[in-house]
């Protein structure tokens, strides 16, 4: 990204010091430890999914009950990782991070131990707040520690470990219930857990003083009221089970609400937790733009695929998940390569590659399948997946490699947030277009063409997002350009 005189990049004159990038043998012990981080908290993320059936016969509870051990740590990780990005920038990221790891671990050892449901609820919940400072600081790390012309492999690689996170807990959540119990999906954290804190505290930089006195300030009003924001979004948005009533539409009114009052209150307050100013710069508010709505067709895969491969091709449930762990495999495969792709052709160009290909998968979804079956599905999916991990390593690496060391925490936050709060308009939004397509009251009673109509037109829809996204993209970059020109 080329440097302007922005609202992220104006204060480069006074930031202290980071104490330059480390030693490359250094530098190697330090991906290493950001990448259990990530990979711990995508695994946390997709693990205890697997076990909610199992929950229902242990704890005697409903099926709605058991779902908020899935929901509280979605909740806490959405409510939470911009407020703990900007506490990372003030009191110090690694000690952050450290606290974040060892609340994560003990958390998950709460989790494989607790005899009620309500306590897992709520350790799951501390999980995700250990969860939230993983992934908000393990990219603000990335700024500091590894050099700009390396920032996109680093990108990639984390991309990657992510997504293997997500690939994993699926089948290694299965095979621990299998082979032991339930509380094993929590418990196998714990050991992780132990030799990401050993790795983080041992090779990751040691944090430097603030020599800015406002920046100590940390903003608990904006904090509370942006938390509550997104609470009342992310629940009017998962509640319901796909029904849309009257307490998802007061969630929803509750929620934008929110974020005017979160606005106003930040336009006023000495040192806010997001200054207004930040959102007038075109970089940061065209990627968090972009990155919502690619998480919100990423979530489509995962919601429409499983009954169109199950309903209207007739897949047993092993090849249902055979098929759905083709996309986080490709992912993982292609991280590290997008990430070096990043590094040779720039984070723009490369941002704009990724958004083609996306698009180009997802009408192949819409299409290929209908002419091919299995096979068109699976020619899709590798066109799509790749494109995303081209895209999330350039979006990344557009927004964090030039901006102030002060703000890269809040500012990995925010990423993180607008990916999340895409997977969770994606789940609904786009659940809903399925469910409308097929013309079915009941998709699980649909009949298999109405199944691979509702495919069609939802992936028409998602690829008519990703033309937006490209549009947004375009009118980024000539944004930058025009800004380069005036300042020569």
């Amino acid at each position: 990204m080329p440097a302007t005189s922005s609202p992220l990049t104006a204060a480069t004159a006074t930031t202290p010091a980071t104490g330059g990038i480390p030693a490359a043998s250094q530098v190697r012990w330090i991906l290493a430890s950001l990448s259990l981080s990530m990979l711990l908290s995508s695994l946390g993320t997709s693990i205890a999914n697997v076990g909610l059936p199992t929950l229902t016969q242990v704890f005697n509870a409903s099926f709605q009950q058991v779902q908020w051990v899935v929901v509280a740590y979605l909740l806490a990780i959405t409510t939470l990782i911009v407020s703990v990005g900007r506490l990372g920038d003030m009191i110090g990221r690694k000690r952050l991070l450290l606290a974040g790891i060892t609340l994560f671990t003990i958390a998950s050892a709460v989790c494989g131990a607790a005899p009620s449901l309500l306590l897992l609820i709520a350790a799951r919940a501390t999980q995700g707040l250990g969860a939230a400072v993983m992934m908000a600081l393990t990219m603000a790390f990335v700024g500091e520690t590894v050099s700009k012309e390396k920032t996109g492999s680093a990108m990639g690689l984390l991309g990657t470990m992510s997504a293997v996170g997500t690939a994993l807990g699926p089948s290694l959540g299965g095979m621990l219930i299998a082979g032991l119990n339930w509380r094993a999906i929590f418990l196998v954290n714990v050991p992780l857990g132990i030799i990401s804190f050993i790795l983080a505290r041992r090779y990751l930089p040691q944090d430097q003083p603030a020599s800015d006195k406002t920046s100590s300030r940390f903003d608990r009003t904006g904090t509370l009221l942006l938390a509550l924001t997104l609470a009342a979004y992310a629940l009017a948005m998962t509640l319901g089970r796909g029904h849309f009533g009257v307490l998802n539409l007061a969630l929803l009114l509750a929620a934008i609400l929110g974020a005017a009052l979160f606005m106003l209150v930040e336009s006023k307050v000495a040192s806010p937790l997001i200054r207004p100013a930040m959102l007038r710069d075109i970089t940061l508010s065209t990627s968090l733009a972009m990155n919502t709505l690619v998480a919100t067709v990423m979530m489509a895969t995962l919601v429409v695929g499983p009954f169109y491969l199950s309903r209207s091709l007739a897949l047993s449930d092993a090849m249902v998940g055979l098929m759905m762990s083709i996309g986080p495999v490709i992912s993982a495969c292609s991280g590290v390569i997008a990430g070096r792709m990043v590094d040779r052709m720039g984070a723009q160009a490369t941002v704009i590659t990724g958004l083609i290909a996306m698009t180009a998968g997802a009408f192949a979804l819409a299409l290929l399948p209908a002419m091919l079956n299995i096979t068109g599905y699976i020619i899709a999916i590798a066109i799509l997946t790749p494109g995303y991990q081209l895209f999330q390593a350039a979006n990344n690496t557009a927004v964090m490699q030039d901006i102030t060391p002060n703000q890269r925490g809040l500012i990995s936050g925010m990423l993180n947030l607008s990916r999340n709060l895409g997977l969770i308009t994606g789940a609904t939004l786009m659940g809903a277009v399925f469910a409308w397509a097929t013309a079915s009251n009941d998709i699980r009673t649909a009949a298999p063409v109405a199944i691979a109509d509702g495919m069609r037109i939802t992936f028409i829809v998602a690829g008519v997002m990703l033309v937006v996204a490209l549009g947004i993209a375009g009118v980024g970059r000539c944004w930058v350009r025009r800004d380069v020109k005036s300042e020569d």
